[in-house]
């Protein structure tokens, strides 16, 4: 049995969430506050996190990284009235896993926590890889270069992870897509090249010789052995 949390202070629509979540077979736990669903989460990894985006006490952006943070590994499901492309972005940045505006259909609301509750736990391999003079770790999330740390967004990393592991294969758009924000959450295409082009420019500041290639008409890749050797920029440079 699956097990989902709702994060929701209207009284109303939480009450209608529960009922019917537990008449779909879930077991369910509701938080009003950020500090209910702290307390909630205390020992506790629920396989859905249903997550009102205004909440009294707080915000469900700083609530998500916060469970990022704490390496929980429940896929999240945020609802907020907030439908603009630099919210979404803002949501899945903060460690969300779907995004559904308000006022939601009941039965899309149902479908949607289905799909994350059958994609499993959000947890990262162990794996490690070598991208040039990065080391990406996926179980601690850092990229370490010659200069230290290089700090990334959730999505960043995820998205780095993703060109890691395919090599030098050129992945499409919706390959990245699939594998970063998953198959069912719904995010326009261009939103990829935003994020190819801020992982860049932040990698590149690290080592200038980094390329990400923009491979035209199909998609991107990493481009390895034109940066594997190149020296970290001096101090001041």
């Amino acid at each position: 049995m699956a097990s989902v949390l709702i994060v929701e202070d209207d009284a109303n629509l939480r009450l209608a969430l529960e009922d019917n979540l537990r008449d779909e077979g879930y077991a369910v736990t509701t938080a009003a506050t950020v500090k209910a669903a702290r307390d909630a989460l205390d020992g506790a990894s629920p396989d859905v996190v249903v997550l009102d985006l205004m909440l009294p006490d707080g915000d469900g952006y700083a609530l998500c990284r916060e469970l990022r943070r704490r390496g929980l590994p429940s896929r999240v499901l945020m609802l907020t009235a907030r439908t603009l492309e630099d919210d979404l972005v803002k949501g899945f940045e903060a460690g969300a896993d779907d995004y559904l505006a308000k006022p939601y259909r009941l039965r899309e609301l149902l479908a949607r926590v289905a799909a994350l509750a059958r994609r499993g736990p959000a947890m990262p391999s162990a794996a490690t890889h070598q991208v040039g003079v990065f080391t990406v770790d996926e179980a601690t999330r850092t990229v370490t270069g010659p200069s230290g740390d290089v700090e990334l967004t959730r999505t960043e990393f995820d998205l780095l992870v993703c060109l890691a592991r395919a090599g030098d294969r050129v992945l499409s758009r919706d390959d990245i897509l699939d594998a970063v924000w998953g198959r069912d959450v719904v995010v326009d295409a261009h939103t990829v090249d935003n994020f190819v082009s801020s992982l860049k420019k932040k990698l590149k500041a690290k080592a200038p010789g980094f390329e990400l290639k923009t491979v035209r008409g199909v998609g991107f890749r990493l481009v390895r052995d034109s940066f594997r050797n190149v020296a970290p920029p001096s101090p001041g440079a």
